[in-house]
């Protein structure tokens, strides 16, 4: 990392901007906003409705930059510097308006305007996607009714995958002329600065240590500067893709007289694969994961496309997903399933926990306060069978009701294997015990499917409360075997 001699500069819109004074719990959407630049604005403040997003440089894995949709309001305006932000305002001016912002207003995309910026910042990125391309299947029927399960199904003739808009929520205009305007979109013109700003490196993290007001926010240059910082002041606030922490600055006032950025920490940030184990870095967030990882854990496959929204998966950790300690957290049941053990740092050496062992009560686990998770490593090789259902209010862009993973070994009819991950039914995420034992052993057949979904259903303790009763919850359980056997081939059942 490189140390940044203003020690509070970022770039915004091609201007370098200093964050000097500005108090350290504030986000990068209050700081944005008082600096004249007020496009992006505040409609949730809890990273659900997009109308704050922003674009980052970030790095991709060919060492270039890709720009990245993110809720502002949930990021550290700390946390950026150093970096390059591109807000609604740095696309286009009205007299010279960006290819997407035209395309909008084309379409009639826009009717009251509060969130079109951020349609248009989040709209950008997928429009910079490096890989899209024009899909010339589907260039002859674009307004063809697709199956909703068709995991291909919402990308337009021009190569625009609709759900890099799924973080964004529109309160007026209705999302068909949206829709029109995304998938009206050419490829960015040769001269296109952002498109050229591609093909360089994005800018690395620079260490920072700033004291505003009392309270002092740090970005540490390594893993074991960050582990020492905490020994000697164990009630720091971890802070990675702050998209859990971020909520809880802007709806409960919470405040920290330290915080320690560690989302850019190297050693957080490696994949590496043995014949035994895939070891995934902790600072990872989820939509790199799933990039990086391209396939090779279906069930972390199946699991991404409904962690949140893309807005919430370019923050959000694989490591903060578990720290945060949270029943609902659905990283959790997927990673139960698959067995996976968590890698534990301290400024004395490493300790390896299960997962299952991890959580000790609400939002509690085993990790003690001078400890960061490094890492989660999942073991190989991986169930032939798996799934991840989960159960919500929206399609996409939601917190769970319920989750459930499976991973199981079948050979010849026979289910010889069984790890069932559960969110959503106890003060922790669980394994399933009680099914998993009613499933190893017997038959893959519709009578033992019926037996388990009935121990199933009674697996955990579920409540009701404002996401769903706990009748309902239960209910949901026992339907989650049914699905998964319903839509299994069976051929797959044969080995």
């Amino acid at each position: 990392m490189e140390q940044d001699p203003d020690e509070s500069a970022l770039t915004v819109n091609g201007t370098e901007r200093s964050l000097r004074g500005v108090p350290v719990h504030t986000n990068a959407l209050e700081w944005l906003r008082s600096t004249g630049l007020p496009g992006s604005k505040e409609g949730c403040a809890e990273g659900e409705c997009g109308a704050c997003a922003v674009l980052m440089a970030m790095p991709d894995p060919d060492g270039g930059t890709a720009w990245t949709a993110v809720n502002s309001c949930l990021v550290p305006a700390y946390a950026l510097v150093g970096q390059e932000v591109v807000t609604a305002e740095g696309l286009g001016a009205p007299e010279d308006l960006h290819p997407v912002q035209e395309s909008l207003a084309a379409a009639g995309g826009s009717q009251c305007g509060y969130c079109t910026p951020g349609f248009a910042c989040s709209m950008a990125g997928e429009f910079y996607r490096a890989d899209r391309r024009p899909a010339d299947a589907a260039a002859d029927r674009p307004d063809e009714p697709e199956a909703i399960d068709d995991p291909h199904a919402h990308h337009g003739p021009n190569g625009f995958d609709l759900h890099a808009l799924s973080g964004n929520l529109c309160r007026c205009t209705g999302y068909r002329p949206i829709r029109d305007a995304a998938y009206a979109l050419g490829m960015p013109d040769p001269d296109d600065p952002l498109a050229a700003r591609r093909r360089f490196p994005a800018p690395e993290a620079f260490v920072t240590d700033t004291t505003v007001d009392g309270r002092r926010f740090v970005r540490p240059a390594e893993l074991s500067d960050a582990l020492h910082l905490l020994r000697v002041e164990p009630t720091a606030q971890i802070v990675a893709g702050a998209t859990d922490w971020g909520v809880e600055v802007n709806l409960r006032a919470a405040r920290a007289d330290l915080a320690i950025a560690i989302d850019r920490l190297p050693e957080l940030r490696t994949l590496a694969e043995t014949d035994e184990e895939i070891e995934i870095g902790a600072a990872l967030t989820i939509a790199e994961v799933q990039r990086a990882l391209a396939g090779r854990v279906p069930l972390l496959d199946q699991l991404a496309p409904q962690f949140a929204s893309p807005l919430i998966r370019n923050r959000a950790t694989i490591g903060g997903n578990l720290g945060t300690g949270s029943p609902i957290g659905d990283a959790s049941p997927a990673l139960l399933a698959l067995g996976a053990r968590v890698v534990l740092a301290c400024a004395d050496g490493e300790r390896v926990i299960a997962l299952e062992d991890y959580f000790t009560g609400y939002r509690k686990s085993v990790r003690r306060p001078d400890e960061l998770i490094r890492a989660v490593r999942v073991p190989l090789p991986l169930a032939r069978v798996t799934a991840f259902h989960k159960i919500s209010k929206r399609r996409f862009d939601d917190i769970s009701s319920v989750a459930v993973a499976f991973a199981l070994g079948i050979r010849r009819g026979v289910v010889t294997d069984a790890r069932i991950g559960l969110g959503g039914v106890a003060a922790t995420p669980i394994r399933a015990r009680a099914t998993e034992q009613a499933l190893v052993g017997r038959e893959w057949s519709i009578p033992t499917i019926r037996d388990a979904a009935a121990v199933l259903g009674a697996e955990g303790t579920p409540l009701s409360d404002h996401r769903a009763s706990g009748e309902y919850r239960a209910l949901m359980l026992g339907n989650a075997l049914r699905k998964l056997y319903a839509r299994r081939p069976h051929a797959e059942a044969v080995a």
